[in-house]
């Protein structure tokens, strides 16, 4: 049976990055959108930087994670630059002209995006549960986009959310490919880059950089909603691979819409509940596909972070090998049958 522990990993993720989502639109009163996404994302930077600092200060055992090495930079700079420079920037400046429920649903879409990208793009396996999934996560994009009160879509903030989640659903294909790599100091680097960029365009355009506490919160928003959870992210996505983990992912629009009614006071409308209906049931679509069959093993040599219980790896060590561990090792050519998804070790043809 297929380990489930990916699945509750990009479960957290999606918690994290949903409860910013409102919080964020909470700042853009004080915050210009540019200089807000560089506050989060440097905060995602700064807040990796004092874990792995903590890490070291309590003498704990070193990171069993891969380093990234330079056959992984060019993934790594597409994802810098879709996820982490055009992503934000266009999240924010549509969360600044939407309401905080309707946009928190609209971050659905990023599952569609990322799934259709895995399809067409980076060969994932995709069956009809996914396309029906599809279907109605589009449609209830259409639904979150109408205003009932002044009867009209409010096309081009939807967009600016359609185009942040394609740039995040390429960001996530593009990072899937070294995800079996140190997933804090990916994200670290992401941080570091978007949230420079993001500040250096905001100065260009003259808006103000943020200080006292308004820069506290900014930045330690970015340390949980978007540094931890980018982490987790990560992780998930070398246990399922890029469109399942997005469908995990999908519960972060519902919690923030969740948290948009408690702490925005929002109210919810009819076009907004048939929209989360769809997406519910989009998301469902995608948790409920069960995979297996057997299938063969190629001979590989790679490096990842690794276990000895999960059946993939059966090598040799010198000494007692580590609960968890990385180093480079060799997969020799072999088939059985059980219940998978395309991570690592399953990204075979069908």
């Amino acid at each position: 049976m297929a380990n489930r522990s990916p699945h509750f990993t990009a479960f957290g993720a999606a918690v994290l990055f949903g409860l910013s989502t409102p919080l964020a639109k909470m700042l853009l009163r004080d915050i210009s959108p540019l200089a807000l996404a560089g506050c989060l994302y440097l905060g995602a930077f700064s807040g990796l930087v004092l874990f792995e600092a903590g890490r070291r200060l309590l003498a704990r055992s070193a990171s069993a994670a891969a380093a990234l090495t330079s056959r992984d930079l060019p993934w790594l700079f597409g994802a810098v630059i879709a996820g982490g420079v055009i992503g934000p920037a266009a999240l924010l400046f549509g969360l600044d002209r939407l309401q905080g429920v309707t946009a928190s649903l609209l971050l659905n879409l990023e599952a569609p995006a990322t799934a259709i990208l895995a399809v067409l793009l980076f060969r994932e396996q995709a069956g009809r549960r996914l396309w029906i999934a599809l279907s109605a996560m589009t449609g209830a994009g259409v639904f979150l986009s109408w205003n009932p009160a002044s009867g009209s879509f409010a096309w081009s903030a939807a967009l600016l959310i359609l185009a942040a989640m394609t740039a995040w659903g390429l960001d996530n294909n593009l990072t899937r490919v070294i995800s079996g790599k140190d997933a804090v100091r990916i994200a670290q680097i992401k941080g570091l880059v978007a949230g420079t960029f993001a500040w250096a365009a905001a100065l260009a355009l003259g808006q103000r950089i943020p200080s006292g506490p308004m820069l506290v919160y900014g930045l330690a928003l970015g340390a949980a909603g978007y540094g931890l959870s980018l982490v987790l992210y990560i992780r998930a996505l070398a246990g399922l691979g890029a469109f399942r983990a997005g469908a995990v992912f999908s519960a972060a629009p519902f919690v923030g819409a969740l948290a948009s009614l408690a702490i925005l006071g929002d109210r919810p409308s009819w076009t907004m509940g048939l929209g989360a209906l769809l997406m519910l049931f989009g998301a469902w679509s995608i948790l409920g596909e069960r995979h297996a069959h057997p299938h063969r093993h190629p001979r590989v040599v790679h490096t990842h972070r690794h276990r000895h219980d999960n059946g993939h790896h059966d090598h040799d060590h010198e000494a007692p090998a580590a609960e968890s561990h990385s180093h480079g090792h060799v997969h020799e050519e072999g088939g059985h049958s059980h219940g998978h998804w395309p991570d690592l070790h399953h990204r075979h043809g069908h």
